[in-house]
């Protein structure tokens, strides 16, 4: 493609995305942007991960809005082929666009082949963020190529208070009883429809088009996958099963593919892919931990909910894979290293989630879709004081749907509080520092 071409792709992207920044359909995203700012003040690449839509390129431009950059997304069809001794190309163009700049933005730029050393060139004399839907293959690929020289950043689909900013609704004001019911209806639609921009702005049917353009496009393409049947029936089994134990093994019966080898390999393509999350049991012995069944989850449960199979007694699982994507985007946004697990013992006993900093183990959560003291289960708690034991750790919270309050065990006190509550919590966090 030569640069007139090129010009016009550009300056046809730019128009677009000027005009979405100005129609008001945008959210405020609960990120640090002056510490991702930061990153870019020494010649690092800040890399922008994350499942396609969640709004890697609006969350570009809002960094860079008030600053002069050169900005091209590669996913666009009329780019498609390009190669990497083509990129030389981009730059003159921005530069006859632009004139002189010092950021430059490249969305999706795994698309492009090679571009790993054009970006290891181009970060002597640019500032640049380069954002991809695929986490290993980009973050991999610039580790190798740029070691200690890029900083990595996840983006989530929106949060609860996004999405209801979003609706500009507020989540700042919760006293009365109309205020809470609120919160409480847009809690149920977020939990429904997911946190995709786009399914709030045209409905849930475009989650069916995102998931095919997940799995096809970002995974099956990309991994260059024969047996696009094989790769959507097992996404579909993972995602109608969330919340609960997988092995290779089961996977194999319940799907029908004979090889383990590639079983694996299409669950490593999934969760590279951001579609589904493969959670580890807790287990201070990391040989058991790579043995022990794995949980699965969904990145989003208005995604889960479009193409999986469930019924109303899997809204339990739904709010816990809430909880579970809260807390990843929770460790990403506050740049926090704590990792999450779920916990199980000889005697089946079971705690939802395990948050460990360092060498110690720092909450224990339990998830439960009940509204009053009487739906809680006794065995749910007695696995919360059992882990606690073992795991030599006092901090519990059982995450409900609409119950609060507080439990004594064994000496011990255990928290309650309402989903809908919990999840704003960051919310205020974010909004005070």
């Amino acid at each position: 493609m030569n640069v007139e071409e090129l010009k016009r792709v550009i300056s046809s992207q730019r128009q677009a995305m000027e005009e979405l920044l100005k129609s008001g359909r945008i959210a405020e995203r609960l990120v640090d942007k002056e510490r991702l700012r930061g990153y870019l003040a020494q010649p690092n690449i800040l890399a922008i991960l994350g499942v396609r839509r969640s709004g890697k390129a609006v969350l570009t431009w809002l960094l860079l809005k008030d600053m002069k950059f050169g900005y091209i997304n590669f996913a666009d069809e009329r780019l498609r082929g390009m190669k990497a001794e083509e990129l030389d190309s981009v730059m003159q163009a921005f530069a006859e666009l632009y004139g002189e700049m010092e950021y430059v933005a490249f969305d999706e730029i795994q698309n492009v082949e090679g571009w790993e050393l054009f970006l290891t060139r181009l970060r002597t004399t640019k500032r640049i963020i380069a954002t991809g839907s695929n986490s290993r293959m980009l973050s991999r690929e610039l580790a190798t190529s740029l070691t200690g020289r890029h900083v990595d950043f996840e983006l989530f689909p929106f949060s609860y208070a996004e999405y209801m900013a979003y609706r500009k609704k507020s989540t700042v004001e919760m006293e009365t009883v109309e205020q809470v019911a609120e919160l409480k209806n847009g809690l149920r639609d977020y939990v429904g429809k997911g946190g995709f921009p786009e399914a709030e702005a045209f409905g849930t049917a475009i989650l069916q088009g995102i998931y095919g353009d997940i799995l096809e496009k970002d995974i099956a393409v990309r991994h260059s996958v024969r047996k696009l049947g094989e790769l959507r029936e097992l996404a579909v089994y993972l995602m109608s099963n969330i919340g609960k134990e997988v092995t290779l093994e089961r996977l194999k019966e319940a799907v029908g593919i004979r090889s383990s080898i590639t079983i694996g390999r299409y669950v490593r393509y999934l969760e590279e892919g951001y579609l589904v999350v493969l959670l580890n049991r807790f287990s201070y012995k990391l040989k058991e931990q790579f043995k022990a069944p794995k949980k699965a989850y969904c990145i989003d449960t208005g995604l889960a909910n479009a193409v999986s199979f469930r019924n109303g007694a899997d809204d339990g699982r739904l709010i816990e894979n809430v909880v579970l994507v809260e807390l990843l985007r929770r460790r990403s946004y506050r740049f926090a290293r704590y990792g999450v697990y779920y916990w199980k013992d000889h005697a089946q006993r079971e705690v939802d989630f395990v948050i460990k900093e360092g060498d110690s183990v720092a909450k224990l959560i339990q998830v439960s879709y009940v509204s009053d003291a009487r739906g809680l289960k006794e065995r749910e708690i007695e696995a919360l004081v059992k882990a606690s034991d073992e795991l030599r750790c006092d901090s519990m919270l059982i995450i409900t749907w609409d119950y609060e309050g507080g439990i004594e065990r064994h000496g011990k006190r255990i928290a309650v509080v309402p989903l809908w509550k919990w999840l704003l919590e960051e919310e205020k966090t974010s909004r005070t520092g």
